[in-house]
């Protein structure tokens, strides 16, 4: 498992913008549509925005038409986590980064082969690394 990234408040408030503290830490979600990565297609990893761990590979993106970014599977299953949510009066299973906690977005049965998942994810809460290792944080809307 990986080591734990524990900080306090404060600290995530320095490190995230207030957009990625909104969704990562208080659990929020961007408006569908409105994601910068919702459309990215290129090669590369998307990793967490809190702590840099890896969490999803652009191979397993797929366009399912609900407005955020989808993909079918974690890039390690250890490095992503699931919680039940009941919040807004609906029942869903929550996606957190496992080594730092933040809140990524949902994950739903609902998704193509080869594990019928359809992981809908912030773009807020990722920082994409193109194939080649360059960085390329999310465009400033």
């Amino acid at each position: 498992m990986p080591k734990k990234v524990v900080k306090s408040e404060e600290e995530w408030k320095r490190l995230l913008t207030p957009e990625q503290y909104a969704v990562c830490r208080q659990k929020g979600t961007e408006r569908a549509f409105t994601g910068a990565y919702l459309n990215k297609h290129e090669p590369g990893v998307y990793r967490c925005a809190g702590c840099g761990q890896e969490l999803f590979v652009s191979d397993t993106k797929f366009d399912s038409g609900c407005g955020w970014p989808s993909i079918y599977a974690p890039a390690d299953t250890n490095h992503v986590a699931a919680q039940s949510d009941t919040s807004h009066g609906m029942v869903r299973t929550e996606v957190l980064c496992s080594r730092c906690g933040g809140h990524l977005g949902h994950v739903f049965d609902d998704g193509p082969n080869p594990t019928g998942l359809r992981y809908c994810i912030n773009s807020a809460s990722l920082k994409f690394e193109q194939k080649d290792g360059t960085k390329k944080d999310a465009p400033a809307k």
